[in-house]
């Protein structure tokens, strides 16, 4: 059995590209950076070490999404990952993409709209808060065997 999956979470690098195969299938590539937490060994001190990964989707949804995402906004992806190479003036060439499965976005919409005015915003329906669970009565009295769990 083999295992193809990967899950990331990071910031946009640059701002998405929306395109068409040629069969029409909408494709969208955009770049990610994760961060890893390491110890310098010569001053000892912890520091970021950003990791790069381009990342593509596929079809309607990458359509849609093109339209919510920009440069700096951060994002969780899942997906899974393709090996392609090529050669390219008479050299070998090779990268691993990550292609995008399922993206939730982790900005709320203000930060995204700070990074960058380059994506438009759908309007978003007004949220409600939820209602907190009324108190129960001050004088009320339970048992163990009340609660139902």
């Amino acid at each position: 059995m083999s295992i193809n999956k990967v899950v990331l979470s990071g910031y946009l690098t640059r701002d998405p590209e929306l395109k068409n195969s040629t069969s029409g299938t909408a494709v969208l590539s955009f770049g990610i950076a994760v961060n890893e937490r390491r110890k310098n060994s010569r001053t000892g001190e912890w520091e970021d070490v950003p990791n790069f990964f381009d990342c593509t989707m596929f079809g309607t949804r990458a359509e849609a999404i093109s339209r919510f995402i920009a440069k700096g906004t951060k994002a969780a992806i899942e997906g899974r990952l393709r090996y392609s190479s090529w050669e390219r003036d008479g050299q070998r060439r090779s990268k691993v993409d990550v292609i995008v499965d399922e993206i939730e976005f982790l900005s709320r919409q203000n930060d995204s709209q700070q990074a960058t005015q380059a994506a438009p915003r759908q309007p978003q329906r007004a949220q409600t808060a939820p209602r907190p669970a009324p108190a129960p009565p001050q004088d009320a009295y339970y048992e163990d065997d009340d609660i139902p769990f």
